[in-house]
């Protein structure tokens, strides 16, 4: 990025804390030969891997798993022109495993919407990429993760 342009990349580690304060972002993936995004509501795991509850029938369910995907996050103040986002790229997995599964039911989000069979996809953070615009950007995020689950210790970012 140009420097006089006003935005300012973002680290992996200013990346994932940003990440961890906000509650929705969107996954990029394809489906049916075409791309699709979706807003959905995620949590961190303690490899920081993205963490989204969705259902078994679902297209995102029948179309993510093996696949690589975007997710992108972002928290912005019109009002000061300011604002981050936040990109994390990798392989998206739709999670079989009994056990791995309790554990998310655990860790992983409650889902807004109503969801009966529900299965959790992780997607690996291979990339990590962010930057921040306007001079109030570096204020937006706050500097604790958003629930008591995170702050609890399933994950901590340096």
């Amino acid at each position: 990025m140009h420097p006089d342009n006003g935005f300012h990349q973002l680290d992996r580690q200013e990346c994932l804390r940003r990440l961890a304060t906000v509650p929705i972002g969107r996954i990029v993936y394809t489906s049916e030969a075409l791309p699709a995004v979706l807003p959905v509501n995620f949590s961190l795991d303690s490899d920081y891997s993205v963490i989204i509850r969705t259902s078994t029938g679902s297209r995102l369910a029948g179309s993510v798993n093996g696949a690589v995907v975007a997710f992108e996050a972002d928290q912005i103040d019109a009002a000061t022109s300011s604002g981050w986002s936040v990109i994390v790229t990798g392989i998206a997995h739709v999670v079989t495993d009994p056990a791995e599964h309790r554990r998310l039911e655990v860790v992983g989000p409650d889902s807004w919407g109503p969801v009966a069979d529900g299965v959790y996809i992780l997607i690996e953070p291979e990339l990590v990429t962010g930057r921040a615009l306007g001079s109030h950007a570096d204020l937006i995020a706050p500097p604790e993760p958003r629930d008591a689950t995170s702050a609890a210790g399933l994950w901590t970012i340096p």
